[in-house]
């Protein structure tokens, strides 16, 4: 959920911030709204910044450049669009669509399992988002519960911090491994093998575990068990509803050339048009939605009230339009 932000109001480039909604190794997220008078309804932006203690050098702010382009590329009802960036700033940013909805992450943890329809019409949306993805010749790479927001209209994909162009991921070097364990693809804990669409298939099929039977098919207490059990294909998929089973342990092949295409998940799961969300779930929408309103409506009145008026007119009057002296 949000978190209050202390101390006077802050801006980034032109937003000013309205609460945290959460914070990585690299910098955090806040929900903003551009700076300015105004009581009306305002555009609503999640704005990721870079930490302040970091040392941004030009590589930094190659990665950063990167990111916003791939988020650029990939267009669709499952992403959240890039509204405005600037990667040349003291601290650099990147404001995308802010989406109202809980991460599929908290939703699991909150609500349980999510039952079969819902799994099938979360599982299409994504699967969908992963051919936009990959139309832009696009691998995300990090495709995990936290990286899924919920909406009543579907999921959103976001994050593409270490998202590569293919011809960018042929190999990882030895040793390094990029993105989140229990969701990385056995081919990118080797680090020895090409990065394909498959690899972001695999963390599908994790994704799609860990929302059917509410933790991922890899969980264990030891991180070097987590990554053991995923690169000898040891998933535990018995929390998994049998109708859904098969179509989750194909995107979990251990070989990439054995699980399915972003296209045929889609046909497999064979969803209803739109999400069948339980009643908790919307519940929960309804939670975050109401919690940006207030953050947006206590700033909109707040500058409003601090606006200059026009001279002669009552306190509180809308300022005077025109070119700025």
């Amino acid at each position: 959920m949000l978190t209050p932000l202390p101390g006077p109001p802050r801006r980034i480039g032109p937003y000013q911030l309205l609460a945290r909604v959460g914070a990585g190794g690299m910098g955090e997220v806040h929900l903003a709204r551009r700076a300015g008078p105004g009581p009306g309804p305002v555009e609503l932006v999640a704005l990721k910044s870079v930490r302040e203690d970091l040392d941004l050098d030009d590589a930094f702010r190659a990665r950063f450049r990167r990111e916003i382009a791939a988020a650029r590329a990939v267009a669709g009802p499952y992403t959240a669009a890039v509204l405005d960036a600037d990667p040349d700033a003291e601290r650099p940013w990147l404001a995308t669509e802010y989406v109202a909805g809980p991460s599929l992450a908290g939703t699991v943890a909150r609500c349980g399992p999510l039952p079969v329809p819902t799994v099938r019409a979360l599982g299409t949306g994504l699967a969908r988002a992963l051919s936009a993805v990959h139309a832009a010749r696009l691998l995300h790479r990090d495709l995990k519960p936290g990286n899924v927001l919920l909406t009543l209209e579907g999921p959103r994909l976001i994050d593409f911090g270490i998202a590569r162009a293919f011809e960018a991921t042929q190999l990882t070097a030895a040793g390094a491994m990029i993105g989140t364990p229990g969701y990385l693809a056995p081919e990118q804990l080797r680090g020895t093998h090409a990065l394909t669409p498959a690899s972001d298939v695999f963390a599908l099929g994790a994704v799609l575990a860990h929302a059917a039977g509410g933790h991922g098919p890899f969980e264990d207490v030891e991180p070097a068990a987590v990554i053991y059990r995923t690169a000898t294909g040891d998933a535990d998929l018995d929390h998994v509803p049998p109708l859904l089973r098969d179509v989750v342990a194909r995107c979990l092949a251990t070989d990439p050339a054995h699980r399915p295409s972003p296209d045929e998940i889609v046909r497999a799961l064979a969803a209803q048009d739109g999400p069948v969300w339980p009643a908790d779930v919307r519940a929960l929408f309804a939670e975050h939605r109401s919690a940006a309103d207030g953050f947006a409506h206590a700033a909109g009145q707040q500058a409003f009230a601090a606006a200059p008026t026009a001279p002669g007119a009552p306190p509180g009057a809308t300022p005077r339009s025109g070119r700025p002296r």
